[in-house]
């Protein structure tokens, strides 16, 4: 018999990212056209960002065997 467990992991993976509410299938994974398009809207004025790592090879010159 399948133990029946009280996991709330399937609900929080149906969620809207933006609202946490249950997302709809016409705007997955949001809930709605309003949460969309605030997702949207944050990518598009930088309000998300990705970190990157700082670039060291700044100013060390590189041989590219052209000697």
């Amino acid at each position: 018999m399948p133990s029946i467990s009280n996991d709330n992991s399937h609900a929080k993976k149906n969620a809207c990212p933006v609202c946490k509410k249950t997302s709809a299938d016409d705007y997955k994974p949001f809930c709605s056209k309003r949460c969309a398009d605030v997702d949207l809207n944050r990518w598009l004025t930088a309000g998300y960002t990705v970190p990157a790592a700082e670039d060291d090879s700044e100013g060390v010159e590189l041989d590219e065997g052209n000697g």
